[in-house]
């Protein structure tokens, strides 16, 4: 259980900020789920880039107080990662295939079933435009 500093600035990985659906970069280690925080934006903003090189989706970094963390993290369960600025983590080879949150704007699809022809070709024009 790591010590925290309840003064400390930490930064963190966020998805879909202020939003309903919005999530916390975790990595899935030793068996439990643990959020990542970094001590220097620098080096929250270096791993959010790794993560898009690897086909995750690119986080928006955000600066939490640890002891708003350190409660966040306890109430959910979690444990915490934090990367001093002489500490270098690299994101995981593997990233998992289903996560609890859904980037915004994608579709909440139950399992097992189908979009309609329209709903896929109104994604497949949203798609097209990135390009």
């Amino acid at each position: 259980m790591p010590t925290y500093d309840r003064g400390r600035k930490l930064w963190v990985l966020l998805y879909n900020v202020g939003s309903d659906n919005e999530g916390i970069y975790t990595r899935w280690e030793n068996g439990s789920n643990r959020v990542v925080a970094f001590v220097q934006e620098d080096d929250a903003i270096r791993y959010a880039a790794m993560l898009e090189a690897q086909d995750f989706p690119y986080p928006q970094v955000e600066v939490l107080p640890e002891g708003e963390l350190e409660a966040f993290c306890q109430e959910a369960g979690l444990e915490t990662i934090v990367v001093e600025p002489d500490e270098l983590l690299l994101p995981l080879e593997h990233n998992m295939e289903e996560t609890a949150w859904q980037p915004e704007g994608a579709p909440d699809v139950a399992e097992g079933s189908e979009l309609s022809d329209s709903e896929l070709a109104r994604i497949r024009r949203q798609l097209e435009n990135l390009f």
